[in-house]
């Protein structure tokens, strides 16, 4: 069996998370359980830097950026959410976010819902996959010439 990435890092992040959450419980927005959860990790001797941006460039230029809401140890992307449930733009958030930096490991942290949740999102280091185009299937130049 495969370990977990970054384990006791990300378990320690978690723990201070769900201390965090049983202080605070549901209902505040985001803003309040990132400084409760920067506060937690500082207690804790747990390294991290806040709103990092993040860039995004299109086709050599730089186009606009993201803001992760905490980097831990130069290792884990964290972002957190006070939302009812998580849902799949929340996840594609994380690996853009994991993409922008080449790290490989998002957590995902809801202080929203009546339990504390979180997910981890891995994102492996294998080169991307080359898709041919049509031209190279083909030998054609477009998808009408093929039809």
């Amino acid at each position: 069996m495969a370990e977990l990435l970054y384990k006791q890092l990300s378990f320690d992040v978690v723990g201070a998370a769900m201390e965090v959450y049983n202080v605070l419980g549901p209902g505040f927005l985001e803003a309040v359980y990132q400084a409760a959860l920067e506060k937690e990790l500082k207690l804790r001797g747990i390294l991290f830097e806040r709103k990092v941006k993040l860039p995004v460039s299109y086709k050599g230029d730089l186009i606009g950026e993201y803001e992760a809401d905490l980097v831990v140890d130069g290792k884990i992307v964290v972002e957190l959410k006070s939302v009812s449930r998580f849902n799949s733009a929340h996840e594609a958030q994380a690996i853009h976010y994991l993409t922008a930096t080449g790290l490989q490991l998002a957590l995902l942290i809801n202080f929203g819902a009546s339990s504390l949740e979180h997910r981890r999102i891995v994102k492996s280091q294998k080169q991307p996959q080359k898709f041919a185009s049509i031209r190279e299937i083909s030998g054609k130049n477009s998808l009408e010439e093929t039809l």
